[in-house]
């Protein structure tokens, strides 16, 4: 059973508005992994922003291809989160916290309102 999103609160594909904080991405992004991840009963787990792909989420390579189509349908083409994990070394991506998904999702839509 897969739970539909709603999108983002600001639409981020779009020039109007702020581009959203650093607060409304961890809801939303927590909101992608609890759909992404629901088979695993993420239900009541807190997502931080220091929360770990890897060692807290326990996220396999299959689920991440999943979290990247998520995050393209959820915020359009700017966050790509394939070209956000492509130059790091397999031993970063482990390291890979929500946070730095955070972050990444963050900085794009702030350079895309800039543009």
């Amino acid at each position: 059973m897969t739970t539909e999103l709603e999108g983002p609160r600001t639409d981020p594909r779009s020039a109007k508005g702020p581009a959203p904080d650093t607060a409304t991405v961890l809801a939303d992004i927590s909101a992608i992994l609890r759909v992404v991840l629901e088979e695993y009963g993420l239900d009541d787990f807190e997502i931080t922003l220091e929360t770990s792909f890897h060692d807290d989420l326990e996220v396999e390579s299959i689920d991440l291809v999943t979290l990247s189509a998520q995050l393209r349908e959820f915020y359009g083409e700017r966050v790509n989160f394939a070209a956000f994990i492509a130059d790091r070394g397999l031993e970063e991506i482990i390291e890979l916290t929500v946070g730095d998904l955070v972050g990444h999702v963050v900085d794009t839509l702030a350079v895309a309102e800039v543009r």
